[in-house]
């Protein structure tokens, strides 16, 4: 069983108490103990669940995580797509370069993965995208196909996501997933809002190759709730800015390293 798949029964679990015993899952989840030990590890660091005495509960008042009426937590996108746009727009043209024709690619929202899109044209591509904005820059492009998961639309951010645990595309699969991040560090990539965090792990788990695009003011951001650790890296673009100090620190944990 593939562990995006074992994070939703796990979830699913929880039920409407937000409570599971680690007994149930043994029962449920067609894994090892350990193995099911390190999937509420993986949701715990992601903010989803909380690890209690013999088994784990929702984070919150017994429901899922959702996002207030405000919506996420983090920069609004008409506020984000404008800072360090010369640097994003390299990145994003940088970045277009690793696609291959006719191959299925994930590109998850953001306002620098959007400066990907007018470099996509003709490369008869198959994209799997959350963000709205990133599907209304790809509409125009006749080979370009468009397929976006199920879920609520958070306006601010123009993104669709699911707090529930289904994407709705559970067995699409992509040999590149390019990604942003609210922030960048030691501690690995990083997002504001915890049901970011969740979504990007299951798009993660699908992705053979995982590519982030980030221009070098995220490395030294706040910091935030942990997508992924750096070892999980495959590629990250970003800027001439970048401070030599974060290039190493990338270099060391066995990430390839792009300068736009």
């Amino acid at each position: 069983m593939h562990a995006a798949e074992r994070e939703r029964m796990i979830l699913d679990s929880l039920g409407e108490s937000g409570f599971v015993s680690f007994r149930d899952l043994e029962s449920r989840v067609a894994a090892s103990p350990a193995t099911i030990r390190r999937d509420l590890d993986r949701l715990e660091e992601a903010g989803v669940i909380t690890r209690v005495r013999g088994g784990a509960k929702r984070v919150g008042s017994g429901g899922a995580p959702t996002a207030s009426e405000d919506g996420l937590s983090g920069v609004p996108f008409h506020e984000n797509i404008g800072l360090n746009r010369a640097a994003k727009e390299a990145i994003g043209r940088a970045a277009a370069q690793f696609c291959i024709p006719g191959e299925g690619v994930m590109i998850d929202g953001g306002s620098t993965t959007l400066q990907m899109c007018p470099h996509l044209d003709g490369l008869s591509l198959q994209v799997l995208t959350n963000s709205l904005h990133i599907v209304s820059a790809l509409l125009p492009q006749p080979t370009t196909r468009i397929l976006v998961p199920s879920g609520q639309v958070f306006r601010e951010q123009n993104i669709v996501l699911s707090a529930a645990g289904d994407d709705g595309m559970p067995r699409f699969h992509a040999p590149k997933l390019f990604m942003g991040a609210a922030s960048m560090g030691p501690a690995g990539l990083m997002q504001a809002d915890v049901i970011l965090v969740a979504a990007e792990r299951r798009l993660i788990e699908r992705a053979d190759e995982i590519i982030v695009l980030v221009d070098s003011s995220k490395f030294s951001g706040p910091s935030g709730n942990v997508v992924c650790s750096l070892d999980e890296i495959d590629i990250v673009v970003t800027d001439s800015a970048i401070d030599p100090r974060h290039i190493a620190m990338m270099e060391a944990a066995g990430i390839r390293v792009v300068i736009a």
